[in-house]
């Protein structure tokens, strides 16, 4: 087999892993949250601190790739990555787990940072977008069999397996790595932009943080105040620092194509809106409705199965079709899949919520393919790492703000819908506890404490005011894909790609 195929393997198989770990562990987190007694907070930090990480250190690996060696960083991150796994599995506690994620997320970090450059160097023309086809339609494979395949293990051998699996096949990517793929940098590269990486990660950390806390602290609270005027400060520095270095880690010229920051922004808006969405649908479809981590996977094979078939088609689309017009039409249709998803009451099933996986999963799919053309396609190629690493850092952005900002909108709203629902009950006092209880899929015991006499009315309370609140967080899903559609729109022009030839050849002669 020719190289190229040997390094579309390794990278799809990398990418394919990083990203089940998001999709796998949705499932899984209740029955988490149940063995290491974890509270609503230390769910979010289970995923947020894996896409937190990831974010962070993206910049500095595509930075760092480029310097050293693209093949060496993508192998030590596979490395990481599979250690990091084993640790997940072994964790006695939630604080030990989220730890373990945040090395997962770093390693992932590594190897998501250094993908699209490795692919970059391989294919070429319409070559490019077959292979874009594939690693999108891999993104998709991996929310596919991700639910389903947690709910196996999950059931079948515990949750720690969705954590073991990573380890196999983590070791066998690096060995076909380190066989079969070509190593490749920026010959200009000098040194590593220590400055910048110490206050892009320190920034995006404070910031994250305090969303996390600002449900429960209070947005005017001394300590979210401090936490977001830190992170402001840290952020103009950094932003600073990157104007008066040659060799900075963030190369502020790239925006000086629209194409590009359009492209960062739909990634940050796809992941703000869709991927932050599936933990609260999870909580949803297991703690409101009962099902099985199993029958939660099955539950959201309609939207992965229908990603996976659209961003292949996409991928070989994208080389005749405007991106642009693929991008705000795929999130277009993300905002319609989330809002045909609204409408939830205290006595709906799952399948009110059928309508709008199909739809959104079509949108997911149309995304991804195009959109990694925006990363790489309008920039020289000895930038492709750093660029690589922009977009990604963007796309784990969206995920972690997402996560922090739904849920604070989330807790919020069931605190508000419990309060008249309880009103004269003996538990009336406990509104916020509760409300935080239930965010974190603790229906089930809290219902068993609550006592005989006024457990169905606190049953219809609790279950009314979750459907209000994920009617709620819906609607804010749906408004940030549709400004990430109008901007794509804006933004991303055909023409920005003809100076490094990507793939949009038919695009560009219509656009004159």
């Amino acid at each position: 087999m020719h190289r190229k195929w040997w390094t579309l393997t390794v990278v799809c198989t990398a990418t394919f892993m990083l990203l089940l770990d998001i999709t796998i562990v949705n499932v899984a987190l209740p029955k988490i949250a149940s063995d290491l007694h974890a509270s609503f907070s230390d769910i979010q930090w289970v995923i947020d601190a894996y896409a937190l990480t990831l974010a962070s250190v993206l910049l500095t690996a595509g930075s760092l790739a480029d310097l050293v060696g693209r093949r060496l960083v993508f192998s030590c991150g596979l490395a990481l990555f599979s250690l990091t796994s084993l640790l997940c599995g072994l964790a006695p506690s939630a604080l030990f787990l989220i730890l373990a994620r945040a090395g997962q997320g770093i390693g992932g970090a590594i190897m998501f940072s250094t993908s699209l450059a490795l692919l970059a160097q391989e294919f070429h023309g319409r070559d490019r977008g077959t292979a874009f086809g594939v690693w999108g339609a891999t993104i998709a494979a991996s929310a596919a069999v991700g639910p389903l395949l947690g709910g196996v293990l999950t059931e079948g051998l515990g949750w720690a397996s969705i954590f073991y699996i990573n380890v196999p096949i983590g070791i066998a990517a690096a060995v076909v790595t380190r066989l079969k793929v070509r190593e490749s940098r920026n010959p200009e590269g000098t040194r590593l932009d220590w400055v910048g990486t110490v206050t892009f990660t320190g920034a995006l950390f404070l910031l994250v943080f305090a969303v996390i806390r600002s449900n429960a602290e209070g947005w005017g609270s001394t300590l979210i105040v401090s936490l977001l005027a830190a992170s402001a400060v840290l952020l103009c520095v950094f932003v600073a620092s990157q104007f008066r270095q040659d060799d900075a880690m963030f190369d502020v010229s790239l925006f000086r194509k629209p194409t590009f920051g359009g492209g960062a922004i739909v990634a940050f808006t796809l992941s703000a809106s869709m991927f932050a969405m599936f933990l609260y649908l999870t909580l949803y479809l297991q703690t409101i409705l009962g099902l099985s981590p199993l029958q939660t996977g099955l539950r959201f094979l309609p939207t992965t199965v229908v990603a996976f078939f659209v961003s292949a088609a996409a991928g070989k689309l994208s080389a005749r079709a405007p991106v642009r017009l693929l991008l705000s039409g795929g999130l277009a249709l993300v905002a319609i899949g989330l809002l045909l998803m609204r409408g939830l009451g205290a006595g709906s099933g799952w399948t009110a919520l059928l309508p709008g996986f199909i739809v959104a999963g079509a949108g997911v799919g149309m995304v991804n393919p195009p959109l990694a053309s925006t990363a790489i396609g309008v920039v020289p190629p000895q930038r492709s790492g750093m660029a690589s690493g922009i977009n990604s850092t963007f796309r784990q952005v969206g995920t972690a703000t997402g996560i922090a900002v739904l849920g604070a909108i989330f807790e919020s709203s069931i605190a508000s819908g419990l309060g008249p629902k309880l009103a004269g009950t003996p538990i009336s006092g406990h509104t916020a506890q509760i409300a935080h209880a239930v965010a974190g899929g603790g229906t089930p015991g809290l219902l068993a404490a609550v006592p005989p006499a006024e457990r169905v009315r606190a049953s219809e309370a609790i279950h009314g005011a979750f459907a209000s609140a994920m009617n709620d967080i819906l609607l804010v899903g749906a408004v940030v894909a549709l400004v990430g559609s109008a901007l794509a729109l804006v933004l991303v022009r055909a023409r920005d790609f003809v100076s490094y030839g990507a793939a949009e050849p038919a695009a560009a002669a219509a656009a004159g």
